[in-house]
Formats: C-alpha cells, structure tokens, sequence
C-alpha cells in the first residue's frame, strides 16, 4: 500500500511510514468498512473552455462599462458560477450559490467603512493644525490598515467564499473568527519582521493551520498537521539569496576603497553581474520553492480518511506563467479567461486525494456569512485565484 502523506509504498502491515503518518484500519465489521476498502486515489476534473468563457467575460465587461461599474458583481457571480459548475469530483459538480445583490450590498458597507475612516482623517487635519500629529496619523492609519484591516478580509472572504459553495448539496463552511486569526496574524507579522523573515515560514504555516482546520464540509472539519520547521528548511536558501542579494553589493563597493587599482568600469560590470545573477537565482529558487510549499501544504492537509496529494514542479509552474504572460500580452488582455480556465485545469490535474473516502456520514450544516469580506477582500487585491478552491 502507499503512504498518502508522502507517497512511499508500504508493505501491508505496516503501523507507521517513515514520514511519520499513522495508518489507520477498520475491521470489515466497523462502521466505514465498505469505503476503508476502497483505498485509491481520486482525482478532481475541470471541463471549462475559455471560448465559453470568454463570452460571459467579453458580455460582463460591456454592461460593467454601460452601468458605471454596477453590473460587476453580478458579472462576477457569472464568472464563478461557470468556473465552480464545470469543477468537478467523484462524477458530481460543484455549485456556486452566491449572488449578484449579496456582493453589491457588501461593498456598499464597506465603502461606507472606508468613508468614515476617509472623513476621521480629514476632519484631524482641519481641525488639529499640527504638523507632527497629522504626519504620525498618516504612517499609524496605514499601519493599522495592514494590522486588522487585511486580516479581516481573508477570513471575512474565505467564510464568504465557502458558505456559498457546495457539492452534492451540501455547503461549505469557514467557522474561524476574525479575533482568533488576528491573534496569530498581529503577532506573526511583527515577528517576521523583527527577525528580518526568519519567523516568517513559521507564520505562513500558522495562516494555513487556521484557516484550513477550521474549514468544514457539512458537519466535518479538514485537518492539517504541517510544521514551521520543516518550512523554515525550505525558506533558509531563500533567506541567504536574499541576504547575499542585498550585501554583496555594498562588499564590492567596500573591497574598491582598498583596491585602487580596480578600474571603475570592471566595479560596475562586477556590480551587474551580481545583481542580476542574484535576481535570477532568487527568481529560479522561487518557482522551486513554491512548487515545494504547495506539495508540502497538501500533503499535510486531510479530510476524515483521506489526505490530498499535489504533484506540482516547477518546470510545470514555469510553462503555466510563462503561457499566461505570453497570452495576456499577445492578445492585449483579452486572454484573461484562457487564463483562468488554464489554472483550473492546472489545478485538477495536478490535486490527488488519497485514502478512503467515507461521505455517510457527513450531514448539512450551513452557515450564515456576509459578504463585506469578500467585497473588503476585492478592494484590496485578489487573495487568491479567481476559482476560491
């Protein structure tokens, strides 16, 4: 058998794989036997088209043009509509159940937040005619926008997201509050900057034990058991890079003071050639790592029995960005929606779930969310792609 945390074969009477999973084995008499048994890996499809695509995109860009920027919300409930309907698993697709109205109404209450916060400003700088205390206003509001602001979008987005998505008729759910996430996300920031990005792997993996175990389909949470230290590993390059990117330099102009013999032009070619060999470097050790991380996050997140499995490289991160950029240039933007469905397919090709599967008992428990987050989440940039899965 194989380990579905870390793909090794296992012989069969094997307690615990090497990685550390523990297996786990129902007599044929338990309840969950019958799914026990069918111990195989499953895989999610995607049988989107960008031509069809295109032509809700193409209509959803004229009438947001015609309507002043109102009929984007319902364009974009179209969009995810047809993403999230052609998504599917296990022979059943997903739905998408949001609408057009809920996302309206939420970016009317967050531009009314955005508003008062707008006006507090302005109303401190009329009133309080200190330059000192208007230029602390203007570096602590920023601060404070990064701090609580952008935390609360992403679970306020993510809760949006996951209680208007189902399959098989039963939601999704995010039950994560917004103070719990601002306890690691307030604290994890500062730290990351502190030890100059030393902490932050262990902070990303804070993030994505949060925001995965508290997930849930029907009454069932997803789990993850991943490790800032076995991320840190795969970061402590990245940080060296990094380091040597930034100081290398400043030694070169160093060594100079002592070396007058060194012409001026070799200390300049000597200076580009670092700096771009080090962009390059940390770009090419970027790509890896991320492919890395991803495989990393799925193979420590699981779901009762079963435990997902990506199979992303870099050589195949490199060929999807290097054909959207090519896409999005040649064809001027208008190849956005390839763009997107090439992700989803991307993504289902490459996303394995492992173990056995055993859905009996998994019942509906929708939950009620509003969708200021997700509009919150929509001003400030997309936080993750377009298909939310």
């Amino acid at each position: 058998m194989r380990c579905p945390a870390c793909g090794r074969e296992q012989p069969v009477s094997t307690l615990r794989c090497e990685c550390g999973h523990e297996f786990v084995f129902l007599s044929e008499s338990a309840p969950g036997a019958a799914a026990a048994a069918d111990d195989r890996s499953r895989q999610l499809a995607f049988h989107g088209e960008g031509g069809a695509l295109f032509g809700i995109w193409i209509v959803n860009l004229l009438l947001t043009i015609l309507t002043l920027g109102v009929y984007y919300f319902w364009g974009k409930v179209r969009i995810r509509h047809y993403l999230l309907g052609h998504a599917e698993f296990e022979q059943d697709r997903f739905a998408y159940h949001a609408t057009g109205k809920e996302l309206f109404l939420g970016y009317v209450k967050v531009a009314l937040f955005f508003g008062l916060l707008y006006g507090v400003q302005l109303a401190v700088e009329l009133l309080w005619k200190n330059p000192i205390a208007i230029a602390a206003l203007g570096i602590f509001l920023p601060l404070l926008f990064s701090l609580l602001v952008f935390p609360l979008a992403i679970v306020g987005s993510r809760r949006f997201r996951m209680s208007r998505t189902s399959w098989r008729g039963i939601r999704f759910s995010f039950r994560g509050r917004a103070r719990d996430f601002l306890k690691i996300y307030v604290p994890g920031l500062v730290l990351s900057i502190v030890t100059l990005g030393l902490y932050y792997p262990f902070f990303q993996n804070n993030i994505r034990r949060f925001l995965v175990s508290r997930s849930y389909f029907g009454t069932t949470p997803f789990a993850y058991d991943g490790r800032g230290r076995d991320l840190f590993r795969l970061y402590v390059p990245l940080i060296l890079i990094s380091v040597l990117i930034f100081l290398l330099p400043f030694l070169l102009v160093l060594g100079s003071l002592f070396l007058p013999s060194f012409q001026r032009i070799d200390l300049l070619k000597l200076f580009l050639i670092v700096i771009v060999g080090g962009i390059v470097s940390l770009g090419a050790y970027w790509i890896w790592f991320s492919a890395q991380r991803q495989r990393y996050y799925w193979a420590h997140t699981s779901f009762t029995t079963t435990r997902f499995r990506s199979t992303v490289t870099a050589g195949r991160l490199v060929r999807l960005f290097s054909g959207d950029l090519v896409r999005l240039i040649f064809t001027l933007g208008l190849g956005w929606p390839w763009v997107l469905v090439r992700h989803a397919h991307f993504t289902f090709a490459n996303l394995f779930i492992e173990g056995p599967l055993n859905l009996e008992t998994i019942q509906q428990e929708a939950q009620a969310a509003s969708a200021a987050g997700e509009s919150l989440a929509d001003i400030l940039g997309p936080l993750d792609f377009e298909l939310g899965l």
